[in-house]
């Protein structure tokens, strides 16, 4: 009979940093790691709002570091790249979530709103890869999961988001050439692109009833996504359920790409 290897969604003893945890999708992934047994440090622009976050963390029996870091600045990266390992002695696992958007229209939209948008959604991913890919190819290899959008594969009328989706779009071409670059390390390089979820960063528009309604019209499931529809792919990702598996993106947008 053959002996089957069955998948494990477990984390236990991982280390994992999450950019941009302190609310949202960033805090959701880093409390859905922490549940699976991983030590989580925790970052962003406000300390104290991490350091919440970083007590929840502690309730599921984990270690938890908090971490202020502006990830537009690479110095500011490699600062909580190192202040991680210091603290936990490794790194295993990186989420690149940290993100923002300004929807101005082309028209309107001036270069330092565009450089503030794109030095957090791609320069910002790009070197925090960097330095956390450094310490993961050093101790022989290491999961980096990029946060893109569903913005980065299609575009919606009347929904002024050129600057962001542009950074999202690379963000998905980048996953794929830091998996190439990255693979003889052992390190796997894939990405998240959320559809609708019920976070402060859509909150303007889901608060709208008339464009509520119109993005549930776009979406086959018919529904926003919650908490354990982003903390299952990511996990996925994260563990070695995901070992043979790099450059992808997942796309978990209630099946609204697909139309």
């Amino acid at each position: 009979m053959e002996k089957i290897k069955y998948p494990d969604l477990r984390i236990d003893g991982k280390v994992a940093l999450v950019t941009g945890a302190s609310r949202g999708l960033g805090k959701w992934i880093a409390l859905g790691m922490a549940n699976a047994g991983a030590d989580v440090a925790v970052a962003s622009r406000t300390l104290k709002d991490c350091e919440q976050t970083a007590e929840e963390i502690k309730s599921h029996g984990v270690r938890a570091l908090a971490v202020q870091a502006d990830v537009s600045d690479p110095g500011s990266i490699k600062e909580m790249v190192q202040k991680t390992v210091a603290h936990f002695g490794r790194l295993d696992c990186l989420v690149n979530n940290a993100g923002i958007n300004v929807r101005n229209s082309v028209f309107e939209f001036t270069p330092e709103e565009f450089d503030r948008v794109s030095n957090v959604n791609f320069r910002g991913v790009y070197f925090a890869s960097q330095a956390a890919a450094r310490q993961m190819a050093a101790r022989g290899g290491g999961k980096i999961i990029n946060m893109s959008s569903s913005a980065g594969f299609l575009i919606r009328p009347q929904i002024p988001n050129s600057v962001y989706a542009a950074t999202k779009a690379a963000v998905i071409m980048l996953t794929k050439a830091f998996a190439e670059e990255l693979a003889p390390y052992s390190i796997n390089v894939n990405a998240v692109a959320p559809g609708y979820f019920a976070t402060p960063l859509a909150s303007d528009r889901l608060n709208d009833p008339r464009v509520r309604e119109n993005i549930l019209s776009l979406t086959p499931l018919k529904k926003i996504g919650g908490q354990e529809d982003i903390i299952g792919p990511v996990l996925f990702l994260a563990s070695e359920a995901s070992s043979y598996m790099t450059g992808q993106t997942i796309f978990v947008d209630g099946g609204r790409t697909v139309l």
